[in-house]
């Protein structure tokens, strides 16, 4: 099979798409002020792109795969395939204006619009029935109000940036995160696209263990019923014998929001020897 070609994004969202990798068993490493990485697998190979572009550069079938936000597709109207949301880097796409500047204002003028995000922000602005002039920026778009312009356009996580330059948020146009995506093309050939499916099946597997530990215990023979009973699990609890015929080992996985409130009722159903450790996978 050819090798398949991924996109990786560029920035702050790279590390987090490189660590899904890595905890699928996918090495990727990237030598100092180089875009093409080596990978640890023969089929894969990878480029490092602003993620800007990574949605264009797979609907014109030069790639197979690429990480990028929602946003980033939209805003491109890359005609491409998603694949699943990985759920990391989320961010909501707002406007926001200076905190002193009111709607009536707003509708007095022709309000000047600073954003990354052209598309996305004319759509909004018709829709709202701005008078509006869009300026297109080149990052740092929040310093721009209410100097050079009177709305920002712009994507945040927390507002906290937003709120340190003066700004309140009149609106969320849209939430955002890193997902998967892959080319038409790539999806009209079976053996491509049996290789993305693999890769997200993976990649579930590894997000599912992030939101889950494994918890071992030992339990005698008489309590056993009981404590099982008491069990929160993805399936029927693993059950072994002790040696000596002295009770059972069991072994579950669980939520880690369940553990703070878990553990204090296994050990009062009879639990003992009570082992928490990570794990890498879960496949359901």
């Amino acid at each position: 099979m050819e090798k398949l070609k991924i996109l990786l994004p560029k920035g702050r969202i790279y590390d987090n798409v490189v660590e899904l990798f890595s905890g699928a068993g996918i090495s990727i490493k990237l030598p100092e002020r180089a875009y093409r990485p080596t990978v640890n697998q023969d089929d894969l190979e990878a480029k490092v792109m602003k993620p800007q572009n990574i949605g264009k550069l797979l609907e014109l079938g030069a790639h197979d795969v690429g990480f990028t936000g929602r946003d980033w597709i939209d805003e491109t109207g890359a005609d491409v395939e998603e694949i699943m949301d990985l759920g990391f880097d989320t961010v909501r796409i707002v406007a926001a204006v200076p905190a002193a500047l009111d709607e009536k204002a707003l509708r007095a003028k022709t309000v000047i619009v600073a954003t990354e995000y052209e598309k996305i922000a004319k759509c909004w602005l018709d829709e709202k029935k701005y008078d509006s002039l869009v300026v297109r920026t080149y990052g740092a778009t929040e310093v721009f109000p209410p100097d050079d312009a009177d709305m920002i356009i712009d994507n945040t996580a927390t507002g906290r940036t937003l709120l340190e330059n003066g700004l309140r948020i009149v609106d969320t146009i849209m939430t955002s995160s890193t997902r998967m995506f892959a080319s038409k093309e790539a999806m009209k050939n079976p053996a491509k696209k049996q290789k993305i499916l693999e890769l997200k099946m993976l990649f579930e597997a590894v997000l599912d263990a992030r939101e889950r530990v494994m918890l071992e215990m030992n339990v005698t023979r008489a309590r056993f019923e009981e404590l099982v009973k008491g069990l929160p699990s993805m399936r029927s609890p693993t059950v072994s014998p002790l040696y000596g015929d002295d009770g059972y080992a069991i072994k579950i996985a669980v939520k880690k929001s369940d553990v703070p409130n878990l553990l204090p009722k296994l050990k009062s159903l009879g639990a003992t020897d009570i082992v928490e450790y990570q794990l890498r996978k879960v496949l359901a």
